[in-house]
């Protein structure tokens, strides 16, 4: 199907790589989701008659880019969703930063909550009632002149979390004017990309890795990632 970019595939799961402008999930507005469309592409791939089962594992915001994983089955669903819950899923991002982090590798804790009303992550440096802990690592691989590549591992998952994390410590990320960017970026989105899942097969039990190639934009270009 034009305009899905598999990266992974089998009769258990599939994985996409997802552009910045698409919403994983219905919302408010209406528009069509990933989800809708790698249904429609198993359908037409296979043949298949009636409802297609897709199971959303995950979801990343509609501005991020990136892989994202769906199951096929509800016994891979199930499975994947307790792999998500027990944090036995190695989540790794990319961002792009106008400034530079405190430090050049750190493990950053944090408790947030969600305001609903304004889809807004809140961060406290301190326990509060309501609010989840929050931790993520990250390392500062390459900088030029006006911008830093910073790589992530995210070791929990709440609402918006790298996107405010990253602002509390002074980097917000570049195009998120949500969280302090301070310009926006061409076509709506920012420069949060999540590339890489690793993790056990929810039933060949196998370790797989899958990799999200990066948008096709200059700014990432400035970076040299083969190694990432």
């Amino acid at each position: 199907m034009a305009g899905l970019e598999i990266l992974y595939e089998d009769n258990h799961i599939i994985a996409v790589n997802k552009s910045s402008s698409e919403i994983v999930q219905a919302d408010k507005t209406g528009d069509e989701t990933l989800a809708d469309k790698v249904k429609a592409y198993i359908k037409e791939k296979y043949n298949k008659p009636g409802d297609v089962f897709l199971g959303v594992v995950h979801r990343i915001d509609r501005p991020v880019s990136g892989v994202v994983l769906f199951a096929r089955t509800s016994k891979a669903l199930a499975r994947l969703n307790q792999m998500f819950a027990d944090k036995t899923i190695k989540k790794i991002y990319l961002a792009i930063t106008q400034n530079r982090p405190p430090k050049v590798e750190d493990e950053v804790h944090h408790y947030m909550s969600k305001n609903e009303e304004k889809n807004r992550a809140l961060v406290s440096i301190s326990q509060r009632t309501g609010y989840k802990e929050a931790v993520l690592k990250y390392r500062l691989v390459s900088s030029t002149s006006n911008i830093n590549l910073l790589e992530i591992e995210l070791m929990t998952g709440r609402h918006h979390q790298i996107r405010a994390q990253l602002s509390r410590i002074g980097c917000p990320i570049r195009g998120d004017l949500k969280y302090g960017a301070k310009r926006s970026n061409e076509g709506g989105g920012i420069n949060l990309h999540s590339r890489s899942l690793e993790f056990i097969h929810p039933v060949k039990n196998e370790p797989i890795k899958i990799v999200a190639p990066l948008p096709k934009e200059s700014v990432w270009e400035a970076f040299d990632l083969e190694d990432i």
